[in-house]
């Protein structure tokens, strides 16, 4: 396997990423979370890019880091989850016996999927991925139907989410 500077960078980002992923679930503050969040979906952006994908990349910022967590923050800033005021919380051993089986597991998959890889070269793809042509067709083709139940299931959610938000303030 050859280094080349592309796959340092992309390695660098999936790295980077993993990390904010960590972050997400790690911090008990909702806001740090939600931070966390923000910089994954940037970093997943960028991982885009470097895969020639530039059309998902422009949708993960604009859709993910622009209008669901602009829901998410509306969501923490409606049920006031400003994080835990407890100073000194008792250290529970299930934590740490759930932390290294996390660690366990992501070892034992990443043991499986990385042989595969790196047999994967980027640039001898024999269709263009990620041009909008080719995401547009196979999205009203193949997928129209799973593609128009989830802006439904999105309607319906933020028609809920008006009416607890309504139901709370009257």
């Amino acid at each position: 396997m050859k280094v080349t500077p592309e796959l340092v960078i992309f390695a660098s980002l999936g790295g980077a990423a993993a990390l904010c992923a960590i972050g997400v679930v790690a911090f008990s503050n909702a806001v740090r979370s939600a931070l966390c969040l923000v910089m994954n979906f940037f970093l997943l952006a960028f991982l885009y890019f470097t895969l020639n994908a530039e059309m998902l990349g422009i949708t993960q910022i604009v859709v993910y880091t622009g209008a669901i967590m602009v829901l998410f923050l509306f969501v923490i800033m409606l049920l006031n989850l400003g994080g835990s005021q407890l100073i000194n919380e008792p250290k529970d051993p299930k934590k740490l016996i759930g932390i290294s089986l996390g660690v366990g597991l992501a070892g034992l998959i990443s043991s499986q999927l990385l042989p595969a890889f790196i047999k994967v070269e980027a640039n001898n793809l024999a269709f263009p991925y990620g041009e909008p042509q080719t995401v547009g067709h196979v999205l009203f083709t193949t997928y129209v139907l799973p593609f128009e139940a989830v802006s439904i299931l999105l309607l319906v959610g933020l028609v809920g989410s008006i009416l607890l938000a309504k139901r709370r303030i009257s």
